[in-house]
């Protein structure tokens, strides 16, 4: 007898007895109501009564690959478990042969690390806090590395140009050549010569920015401002640190013509490089000023409560670069290229993520500074590479090979051996006053944020000779960047009342003594014809 279509056969309804866990007690099965129900389960209808019992949703293919997908995390997560079990019981074990020669190693390196457990919550193990730290750091660079462009949004996108060379330029006696700028007075009649480095991501063209040239000629000053190594036009150094810096400066002073002590000033990270002239070469300096240094904020000397007043005015990314900086200087480049090395023109405060005060705001708004920030900016990264500036920034948290406690004056005896120390107990011994004792002038802004004024503090209790002249509602750029009564007020200090340039006395001063020459070589010829 043939099938009915749509019936199920005697084994489909046993199966299905036996699936939901029915007997059967022998009495005859109901065909006709089994197939109403086959009926309306393949159908999809609901009853009469709208109860919805007669509906059965299907599997989506959605439903299928999330069971999957969780069958398949489950069978990876005891597939863990099994080979973190098999590692702990043979790897890890004190007897192993990976633990004998990885525990002297792993226990030196965990040594240095462990001043980075201070970050840590209390409640965190280091052992497992910091696999976590580095995997999401790895996994933030890559994010970082293959965000699309796409979902930046819009802007005007400036461009840095690359300007002609133009430079005066010196070559030192490795065979660098070093690149620098004159203004003011011209050398036979300059009263002083002041020479000033630059500060981070700016060049020769700062020097003090928007200084009058009748301010110049009013105190006879000839300014001298200079490109370091790898800046600007400048040749890169093979090796550079504080002590040739020193150098290079002292160098190019002897190449322009200044034979005579000349003054130093030093702005923001510019003035590392005037501590380390006056520190090598102090009997080439007359004085020294400085307008918001920037110290060392990793120095050993620094009290705990000016360290913690300097970080605390830094932002978390800042902190994060200076802490790359000073443990991992290879990573630099990868944040120097993608921005200020990007060859786009961006806000100042972004690239070198600062937290400005008002005054610094309202400045950076100024089209005058607007202007000579973006022709600065392109001329300090005109060669395009990251070295000299990863070499900048690994200077300022580096040790500098002297303290700030050197420039103090203080009385220094000298007792050579036990004779010496034995003539001192009945005599004076031989002391002399050493340190840098010459002036020294450093104007902070107590609005500044990018060199906070625990630093000069800092500075002022390291040298209690040198002259700190706090300046209210003052920022980073504001006391600096053109501010004309702000570039007298530092003259007048430096330099006393004007008294304009020389009127050409040197070569008088040459002229007698060629004549007194002349007059001594007429007698002592005449003394010889006598004879």
């Amino acid at each position: 007898m043939d099938e009915i279509r749509g019936v199920p056969t005697w084994q489909e309804e046993l199966a299905s007895l036996v699936d939901a866990g029915l007997r059967y007690d022998g009495a005859p099965i109901d065909l006709t109501a089994a197939t109403e129900s086959t009926s309306k389960r393949s159908s999809g209808y609901l009853d009469g009564s709208g109860s919805g019992s007669g509906s059965e949703a299907r599997e989506t293919l959605k439903d299928q690959v999330t069971g999957f997908m969780k069958s398949w995390g489950e069978m990876l997560l005891h597939l863990a478990k099994g080979c973190k079990d098999i590692v702990e019981q043979t790897v890890v074990t004190e007897d192993s042969y990976v633990v004998r020669k990885l525990a002297k190693p792993a226990a030196k390196v965990s040594k240095k690390l462990s001043f980075m457990n201070e970050y840590l919550p209390e409640d965190r193990d280091p052992v497992h806090a910091w696999p976590v730290i580095f995997f999401v750091f790895l996994l933030a660079l890559a994010a970082l590395s293959f965000s699309p462009e796409q979902d930046r949004p819009a802007a005007v996108i400036r461009k840095l140009r690359v300007h002609p060379t133009n430079a005066a330029r010196v070559q030192l006696p490795d065979g660098r050549y070093l690149a620098y700028q004159e203004l003011g007075v011209p050398a036979e009649r300059a009263r002083y010569s002041l020479l000033t480095p630059h500060s981070f991501l700016s060049s020769r063209l700062a020097g003090i920015p928007g200084v009058k040239k009748s301010l110049l000629v009013e105190y006879g000053v000839r300014l001298v401002s200079y490109d370091l190594p790898g800046f600007g036009e400048s040749d890169p150094h093979r090796r550079r640190n504080l002590s040739s810096s020193a150098s290079d400066l002292i160098n190019l002073a002897a190449a322009v013509g200044i034979d005579e002590k000349f003054w130093l000033l030093g702005y923001s990270t510019g003035s590392m490089h005037t501590w380390a002239a006056m520190k090598y070469f102090p009997e080439k300096i007359a004085g020294a000023a400085m307008v918001a240094p920037v110290t060392n904020p990793y120095e050993p000397s620094m009290a705990k409560e000016e360290m913690v007043k300097t970080w605390e005015q830094w932002l978390t990314k800042r902190k994060f670069m200076y802490f790359l900086a000073r443990r991992f200087p290879t990573l630099l480049p990868f944040f120097y290229r993608r921005s200020f090395l990007s060859g786009k023109l961006d806000h100042l405060d972004q690239w070198m993520s600062l937290s400005l005060g008002e005054k610094d705001k309202l400045l950076l708004e100024d089209p005058t500074f607007q202007e000579f920030y973006k022709r600065n900016v392109e001329e300090s990264v005109r060669q395009g590479i990251t070295k000299p500036f990863v070499e900048e920034s690994v200077l300022q948290v580096s040790r500098w090979g002297f303290t700030l406690s050197e420039f103090r004056t203080q009385k220094k005896c000298t007792t050579n051996g036990v004779l010496s120390w034995l003539m001192s107990m009945y005599s004076e011994a031989e002391c002399e006053l050493v340190g840098f004792r010459k002036p020294i002038h450093i104007w902070q802004g107590m609005e500044d944020r990018v060199a906070p004024p625990a630093m000069s503090d800092y500075i002022g209790r390291m040298i209690p000779e040198a002259t700190v002249h706090k300046i209210p509602n003052e920022g980073h750029f504001s006391f600096f960047h053109f501010c004309d009564e702000c570039h007298r007020q530092i003259f007048y200090a430096l330099f006393g009342e004007p008294k304009g340039q020389l009127e050409k006395v040197r070569e008088t001063e040459e002229t007698l003594v060629e004549t007194e020459a002349a007059h001594m070589d007429t007698s002592a010829a005449t003394t010889t014809t006598k004879e």
